[in-house]
């Protein structure tokens, strides 16, 4: 895969990361006074990252596998295969009736995803803008 094709792809996911994310953080908000209620959070980031360390971290030594059942010594992670993971938070609480949801904290998480969102959606339009010109030439 190229790397404007990675790049793309990369961006694309992310900004569906970032839309999953709003839909977990509108629905802790709207759970916030519910009894017993337990936010969820987003895991995605830090397994992409485990992903893409995969393709600089290949051994010295590639042990040869004589027999199917012979476990590799390095397995190549493909980043396509991370999937978006809606975690729930059960260690906090934040109200004494059982509640964990902040609603500030959850307001500042709202606006640093549309940051991130807004940031997704201009990388791409670069991306399409820089191709659109050596076209044009």
């Amino acid at each position: 895969m190229n790397t404007f094709a990675r790049t793309i792809d990369l961006l694309h996911r992310a900004m569906d990361v970032s839309t999953v994310r709003r839909q977990v953080i509108a629905n802790n908000l709207a759970n916030a006074d519910v009894p017993d209620f337990k936010r969820s959070v987003v895991n995605f980031e830090s397994e992409l990252k485990r992903a893409l360390n995969t393709e600089n971290e290949k051994p010295a030594l590639e042990l040869a596998r004589t027999h199917e059942k012979h476990f590799p010594n390095y397995k190549e992670r493909d980043y396509r295969d991370v999937q978006i993971r809606r975690v729930l938070d059960y260690t906090s609480t934040y109200n004494n009736n059982g509640n964990n949801v902040d609603p500030e904290q959850e307001f500042m998480l709202a606006t640093e995803n549309q940051m991130s969102y807004t940031l997704f959606t201009q990388a791409a339009a670069f991306e399409f803008s820089q191709i659109n010109q050596i076209l044009r030439s």
